[in-house]
């Protein structure tokens, strides 16, 4: 087992003392792994990222790298540990000039343009042609391709990535997925991946964490269910759904609380198929299928009106139901199986 690149302890983090924005326990992340990132707008996954940086310090708790206490910028980690933002920042310079700055603060820019070329090949960018051209003269996608050359140049031992894909066209993003592979691959450098993009992230993270309100949820608890909740018969509370159905859960701390729903909780049928007594029984219609490089299992998002639900099936599972995007299924959970998240 490799030993960690980041263990994180009691970790609390505000802001001009407000109340907490990221509250993480414990978290260790593997030296040489992909970890990704998920949750909603709001969920703490561009905070964690910016103190995995040690661009900012937790109000409380510790972040230690390589087992050794940090802070931010100090010699430890500031030309070990880099990060790509959301918004690609190019200077007002060269392509060359951008993807050799870093190299240049790390005293290394002596006859750099091998290391500028590589880079730029890297992220499907031909020095002959862009190595020379102007930061105005970028497309989006060309751009934030630069800005991860410019952090590929360097080897870093950590990458932080924030939403990498999220204003660029399907060709550049998986040119940024074959980039940070790579990187993995011949440098052994470790990744952690925030981004919207699911399948994006399941094609190539070893582990994921899914952030709320700051707090990591539960493995396997990949779907949350909103509120408004309604009082209905035999003590559960429950939400009519757009389309018809009706989704029943245990009664909630408050009429807005939210949901959480263990993808293991949740089996799926044939359109038609009865439903032991008790159970939600909801009618939907697969939208999305991903095999998850960790487990080999396949991701199943299944639309419910405009409920989206993730189930994790095996591949038997899979062909004996004969899934493909468009089909429609019948999904089933107890009510029982809805926690509620923490309302902090």
């Amino acid at each position: 087992m490799k030993p960690p690149l980041y263990t994180i302890r009691s970790l609390v983090h505000a802001y001009d003392g407000g109340p907490p924005v990221l509250a993480i326990e414990r978290l260790s992340v593997a030296a040489g792994s992909i970890l990704g990132l998920v949750g909603p707008n709001g969920s703490g996954k561009s905070t964690l990222l910016k103190l995995l940086a040690f661009v900012e310090k937790p109000t409380r708790g510790e972040i230690r790298f390589k087992d050794r206490p940090a802070a931010p910028f100090s010699d430890a980690v500031r030309f070990q540990v880099t990060l790509l933002t959301q918004e690609p920042y190019l200077m007002r310079r060269s392509v060359h000039a951008n993807v050799a700055y870093g190299l240049k603060l790390r005293g290394r820019s002596r006859d750099c343009r091998p290391q500028v070329a590589a880079a730029l090949s890297l992220v499907g960018l031909a020095a002959e042609r862009f190595a020379d051209r102007k930061w105005y003269q970028l497309s989006g996608g060309e751009a934030q391709r630069v800005s991860l050359a410019a952090r590929l140049a360097l080897q870093p031992e950590a990458l932080l990535l924030d939403e990498p894909t999220a204003s660029v066209d399907a060709a550049s993003a998986e040119l940024i997925k074959a980039a940070v592979i790579r990187a993995r691959d011949q440098w052994g450098t470790t990744l952690v991946i925030a981004s919207h993009d699911r399948q994006w992230l399941y094609e190539i993270c070893d582990d994921s964490l899914h952030l709320f309100r700051g707090r990591i949820l539960e493995s396997g608890a990949d779907n949350l269910l909103f509120g408004p909740w309604q009082p209905g018969p035999s003590g559960f509370w429950h939400k009519p759904l757009a389309g018809g159905g009706v989704l029943r859960v245990p009664p909630p701390p408050d009429d807005q609380a939210v949901g959480v729903l263990d993808t293991r909780a949740v089996s799926l049928t044939a359109p038609g198929a009865a439903s032991p007594q008790g159970l939600n029984t909801l009618d939907g219609v697969v939208s999305r299928l991903v095999l998850e490089k960790n487990t080999r299992r396949i991701v199943a998002t299944i639309s419910v009106g405009l409920l989206a639900l993730t189930v994790k099936l095996d591949p038997e599972r899979l062909q004996a139901l004969h899934l493909y995007p468009g089909k429609a299924v019948r999904i089933h959970f107890a009510p029982q199986a809805v926690a509620w998240c923490d309302p902090a």
